[in-house]
């Protein structure tokens, strides 16, 4: 065997580069805090204005995210916090909307 094998010592979640980002790290959390809002407050119908919102931010923070991401832990990260977000925002849709019951 020609090739040294050396041990991943990085304790990276997936790949790494071993470099820190911490601008794609908040990034991934704050996408990931609003598609759980998100997400967990579409299934109350009268939660929609906080539904619709969280999840109209989360995805537009977590599409700004997958744009910069350097690694697979922060675009997988990213990946289920922009699936939350997504889901809320529409059920948050359906329920009312972004102004729902706002301008009456």
């Amino acid at each position: 065997m020609a090739q040294a094998l050396r041990p991943n010592t990085t304790g990276g979640l997936f790949a790494t580069d071993g470099k820190s980002h911490p601008l794609q790290d908040t990034l991934m959390a704050v996408t990931l805090v609003l598609g759980i809002t998100s997400f967990i407050t579409a299934m109350f119908h009268h939660l929609h204005l906080l539904s619709s919102w969280t999840g109209l931010v989360g995805i537009l923070i977590g599409a700004y995210g997958q744009w910069i991401s350097v690694t697979t832990r922060e675009r997988f990260g990213l990946v289920l916090g922009l699936g939350a977000a997504a889901v809320g925002f529409f059920l948050g849709m359906a329920h009312g909307g972004l102004f729902g019951g706002l301008f009456d």
